[in-house]
């Protein structure tokens, strides 16, 4: 009678069955291999076709004979400035990231510690979030004929302002909120120990946001190496970007799809490399914090 009792009085969670545990966990994992195969699987599809002959992609054929030849033209051939390609994108992503993190940081750091007006604040914050959510195909235009009358058209400078411009909003919000969790009295008590307002900042909150830097960082380079219309639009041939490039493969007669697929998958070596060692010190300065 008592053991009745007992396991009536069981919750739902207490008695279900190994059964309905395996079957929800069933359901899970094939949940997440479909979302891991639509991830993965167009990659999958570029870096096979990147290794396969013209004639292979068109017959579909498999198995098939892997080459080479498709990343000696992209980068050796005497046709492909793939690597001036490589160069430009490597400048202007660096440069704009580089830029944007010092304004973007300074920004955020201002408008979290001063005192501005309410609405100065959130003027400033609203009309970011604003430009932010504009179609980047409406500025081009406006773009194009300033850069024209100043003599920066096809230059790295008019792609770097437009990249600088394109990611501000974005560094400044993110960097708002890692401001916004770090305490004010850190810096105040290194104010009272002797330290200038500045000086306060570089060695005290500056090292404490690295996280955040290097999080708005990694998200500028990648937009900004990965950014197209803008490029296609304010630069020629001898500047273009990878993305540009890439798109280029596509001929009025022909796309060549093999070379499109290796230049693809070299494009995407930079972003991987600094994805992987991002995230390696963002968990590190995440920790740190924790910890302290």
């Amino acid at each position: 009678m008592n053991t009745s009792a007992t396991a009536l009085s069981l919750p739902r969670s207490a008695t279900t069955t190994p059964a309905t545990a395996v079957g929800g966990g069933w359901i899970g994992t094939t949940l997440l291999a479909l979302a891991v195969a639509a991830v993965l699987g167009p990659f999958a599809w570029i870096l096979t076709a990147s290794f396969k002959y013209q004639i292979a992609i068109y017959s579909g054929e498999w198995p098939f004979t892997p080459t080479l030849s498709n990343y000696a033209e992209v980068l050796f051939g005497r046709r492909s400035d793939f690597v001036g390609n490589v160069v430009n994108s490597l400048i202007v992503a660096s440069a704009s990231t580089a830029l944007v993190l010092v304004v973007g940081t300074l920004a955020a750091y201002s408008l979290q510690r001063f005192r501005w007006p309410v609405w100065v604040s959130a003027g400033f914050l609203g009309w970011t979030l604003v430009f932010h959510m504009i179609p980047v195909m409406t500025l081009i235009g406006p773009w194009y004929v300033a850069f024209r009358e100043l003599g920066l058209y096809d230059t790295r400078i008019a792609l770097i302002l437009t990249h600088v411009t394109i990611n501000l909003p974005m560094t400044v919000w993110l960097m708002r909120a890692f401001f916004r969790e770090l305490p004010p009295e850190i810096e105040e008590a290194a104010l009272v120990d002797g330290c200038r307002p500045l000086e306060a900042f570089r060695r005290v909150t500056l090292p404490l946001v690295i996280p955040g830097l290097i999080a708005s960082g990694i998200l500028a380079f990648i937009f900004s190496w990965n950014e197209f219309p803008v490029a296609l639009s304010l630069t020629s041939r001898d500047l273009a970007t990878v993305p540009v490039a890439i798109a280029r493969f596509a001929q009025q007669y022909e796309i060549q799809h093999s070379q499109m697929a290796a230049a693809s998958i070299v494009s995407t070596i930079p972003a991987v490399i600094l994805m992987a060692l991002g995230q390696r010190f963002i968990v590190r300065g995440l920790t740190l914090g924790a910890v302290k």
